[in-house]
């Protein structure tokens, strides 16, 4: 790897751990891209080169994924949107229903029993927001974890 690249990606690093930090205030791209010392354009690029998708997507992505452990521990739908920095119900739960393939009411309804006897470096992996359909194949993982559990 070039020493031109591994420069570029210790700055997106570094913008992916602000995401990570602050994810649950107003955060856009020219504020990531600050924090990267590039443009927005050229961040924006780089970003998805490196980690696979947009800023905003990756910013999206971990609302959405605390949101699932607000959701779990019995947090209302309402305030888990508001907690994770999001300021429309109506734009959460169609991010949330794309990443997981359910709306919020129906994930919060559904038993999380599985996932809390996980460790959590294991349920991590397990709840991590995927698409509408990788989010399937988890509930089937999911289902056969807590059946393997109850035998």
């Amino acid at each position: 790897m070039s020493p031109e690249r591994l420069a570029a990606l210790v700055q997106l690093r570094r913008a992916r751990d602000l995401i990570d930090r602050e994810f649950a205030r107003p955060l856009d791209v020219p504020t990531m891209a600050r924090h990267a010392l590039m443009s927005p354009a050229h961040f924006s690029r780089q970003f998805r080169d490196a980690y696979g998708e947009t800023p905003y997507g990756y910013l999206m992505t971990r609302r959405i994924e605390r949101a699932m452990a607000l959701l779990r521990s019995g947090v209302s739908v309402t305030d888990a949107c508001m907690a994770v920095g999001c300021t429309s119900l109506g734009s959460f739960s169609s991010r949330f229903s794309l990443l997981v393939g359910e709306t919020p009411s129906q994930y919060r309804r559904r038993e999380h029993e599985a996932v809390q006897l996980m460790p959590s470096c294991v349920a991590s992996g397990y709840t991590r927001p995927r698409t509408a359909d990788s989010a399937t194949a988890e509930s089937s993982r999911i289902r056969e974890a807590v059946m393997s559990l109850s035998a």
